[in-house]
């Protein structure tokens, strides 16, 4: 399906390559320093696209500031208590718990590898001269950040065509990455899709970043993933015994875990009378129903279950999980804030809602932190107990997190009485107000400068807001909210406590949180929790909530718009018909399948979205193909990779299984005779 090095001392030699740049040697001469080998990050951003290279590089730019701040502040405290030699003052200070405000700065230190892909042939230059590029050495010293150069594949974009951005990526993953070029390819390659789970290369966490209403991230971003779940899947099922030299010794495939995840930017679905472009919402729709396919047939597809090889290495996904944030997040902030959304420009808009997806992506990497991650002295210089963070490592959230998953957040400044004996005294902690901001349509929280609020809403934003403010009026009582498939449906979630490193969280508010999350999801199978301390200034929750966003309002509309527009027979395109069809098909009890046959054609037609002649198009991207893969058995046409009726079936069935989540309660089961029973029995 995909090029794999199978070599193991060339993919060792291409790790140690890209561990020099990574890791350049300070003092050469210094021969300790220079046999050290340094472990890669746990953590890998991939950014794919305009949209997910810009996200991913505001990430590595907050990372990169929040180090240089952190060890700066450092450094001046040390000066300070060298020159420092008043020793009453300071034993004043330490004795009236006196602590200076760096307790209250996050102190942020992981820096993930940041990948930046795009296909177009200027991305390096496009970072370079951004404002992020021209401002402070960050380009030049955040050296864990590498920017994959595809130009000589296709030197242009995927024409907001999500099928040929993912055509383009299969040429770029068949290829030899020997007969590339860029010599820096081959090493980034065996990082990302060579060497994932083996002991060489140490990360565990990929997370690719893109937005699903373009073509090239779109497209690329699943055909990425997948080529690095088949050579990891295909890792389980090499049984062969490597012969291990000096050069390899230790370093042969021992399998360990691996978690990845797609963070994906939704289009907006209707912005204030403003029609927003159709292509979008297909691009996106085409993308959810590919990925729901993808996961039903690994997920739930055992009608003709076999274990082998070949079935199981045809039936994967692109990630373990896709997580979901709508581009909405922006408008709905500007509404609750007195409006006036007609004075905010666009990169305002899109520099809010990148915010809120770095935001995100920095508590998931700080629940799952090693301390290999951290600088070696971190834990001593900030006073953080290890021993009392709860980590969510690579399996914990393989396990946890699966299909389309939505993020809850929220954060609240320390309370004033944080260390006080007499809670009544002051103003404590509103756990039950955190976690209905975590839960409310996105706003801005001007005290912490945070955006919260949900990543994607379950119903209409009018509907949702009136069925909110009935959760607050009869006292966060969840009975209406959680009767929302969103909520009802969840069969599990992840919520991350973040806190300050001198704050200690009751047991009460403790309670008090699992109580919500409890009653606003009451068929969840699986609940996990991570507490994560000394990463924030302030106190904040995040609730990630698996597989029942899928049926969300704006998930199945841009869904539908898909298979209207891209496979639809003439007389189904345009009228109510399919709409109310589909949602038949997830309600019913018995999925009519020939009822689909009828409405739809077998294959998706990607000239509905391109307004030029589709069939010119395709034979000069497969002459590229030819012309760049010389191995004619290797040959896929663009035909091979348009989805097909049977794959619009499977995302239905997907829908159809959540649809239908739900559990038992636990009931006690006892041989003995129970009081209530015998009472019956006498009547």
């Amino acid at each position: 399906m995909y090029f794999t090095e199978r070599d193991l001392n060339k993919i060792l030699t291409n790790l140690d390559a890209l561990r020099t740049s990574v890791f350049p040697v300070q003092n050469p001469d210094n021969e300790i320093e220079s046999r050290k080998q340094q472990n890669f990050p746990s953590v890998c951003l991939i950014g794919l696209g305009r949209c997910g290279s810009n996200i991913a590089l505001d990430v590595a730019s907050l990372v990169y500031n929040a180090r240089n701040f952190y060890l700066n502040e450092f450094n001046n405290e040390e000066k300070q208590s060298r020159e420092q030699e008043y020793q009453p003052m300071r034993w004043i200070k330490r004795s009236l718990h006196l602590s200076n405000s760096q307790a209250l700065k996050p102190v942020f230190l992981i820096e993930p590898l940041v990948m930046l892909g795009d296909l177009d042939k200027d991305i390096e230059g496009r970072i370079r001269f951004s404002h992020k590029g021209e401002s402070s050495g960050f380009l030049h010293d955040y050296t864990k950040m590498k920017i994959m150069d595809l130009s000589e594949v296709h030197a242009g974009g995927a024409g907001n065509a999500p099928i040929l951005g993912q055509y383009l990526a299969k040429i770029i993953l068949n290829k030899d990455t020997q007969r590339f070029a860029n010599t820096d390819w081959k090493n980034i390659h065996s990082y990302l899709i060579d060497s994932c789970g083996i002991k060489a290369n140490q990360s565990r966490l990929y997370f690719y970043i893109f937005s699903a209403g373009g073509g090239t991230g779109s497209g690329m971003a699943s055909e990425f993933g997948l080529a690095q779940q088949y050579a990891y899947m295909s890792k389980t099922f090499d049984t062969r015994t490597l012969v291990e030299d000096e050069e390899n010794r230790g370093h042969s495939f021992v399998f360990e875990p691996i978690f990845t995840s797609g963070i994906c930017i939704l289009p907006n679905i209707s912005d204030h009378g403003v029609e927003m472009s159709e292509a979008l919402h297909i691009n996106a729709g085409r993308l959810l129903c590919k990925y729901l396919a993808e996961e039903w047939d690994f997920s739930y597809n055992f009608d003709n279950e076999e274990t082998s090889e070949s079935s199981v290495m045809h039936r994967i996904r692109p990630w373990n999980a896709m997580m979901l944030i709508s581009n909405d997040i922006m408008r709905y902030a500007e509404e609750t804030d007195d409006g006036g959304i007609q004075h905010i420009d666009v990169n305002a808009m899109e520099k809010y809602a990148n915010q809120y997806i770095s935001q995100q992506i920095f508590n998931i990497l700080t629940a799952q932190a090693v301390t290999t991650d951290y600088d070696e002295n971190y834990f001593r210089r900030a006073g953080i107990d290890i021993g009392e963070t709860i980590r969510l490592d690579a399996n914990d959230l393989f396990m946890s997190l699966a299909g389309p998953v939505a993020i809850a957040y929220a954060e609240s400044v320390i309370p004033p009485d944080a260390n006080a004996t007499d809670k009544k005294t002051g103003t404590s902690l509103n756990i039950d107000d955190l976690f209905f901001r975590s839960i409310d349509l996105p706003h801005f929280n001007k005290v912490t400068q945070a955006i919260e609020g949900i990543s994607l809403l379950p119903i209409e934003s009018s509907s949702y807001r009136e069925t909110l403010a009935n959760y607050v009026k009869n006292g966060y009582n969840a009975a209406e909210l959680n009767d929302l498939h969103f909520f009802k449906n969840c069969s599990s979630v992840v919520s991350i406590v973040s806190l300050p490193k001198d704050y200690k969280l009751s047991y009460m508010d403790l309670n008090r949180l699992k109580s919500h999350l409890n009653s606003l999801f009451p068929n969840t199978t699986l609940k996990r929790y991570a507490l994560v301390i000394g990463a924030s200034a302030n106190i904040s929750l995040t609730t990630l909530i698996v597989k029942s966003p899928c049926l969300s309002d704006d998930f199945l509309t841009l869904i539908v718009a898909f298979i209207k527009r891209c496979f639809a027979k003439d007389n189904y395109r345009f009228d109510e018909q399919l709409d109310q069809a589909m949602l038949n098909f997830i309600r019913s009890d018995k999925f009519d399948e020939a009822q689909l046959d009828t409405m739809l054609n077998e294959f998706e037609n990607p000239a509905k979205i391109l307004d030029t002649n589709w069939y010119a198009i395709k034979p000069m991207y497969e002459k590229k193909y030819r012309e760049l893969i010389h191995n004619k058995d290797k040959f896929v046409s663009i035909n091979d990779i348009r989805l097909s009726r049977d794959s619009v079936k499977k995302a239905i069935k997907y829908l159809r299984e959540i649809y239908r989540h739900k559990i038992s309660k636990t009931k006690v089961i006892s041989l003995n005779a129970q009081p209530s029973s015998q009472s019956d029995a006498a009547k």
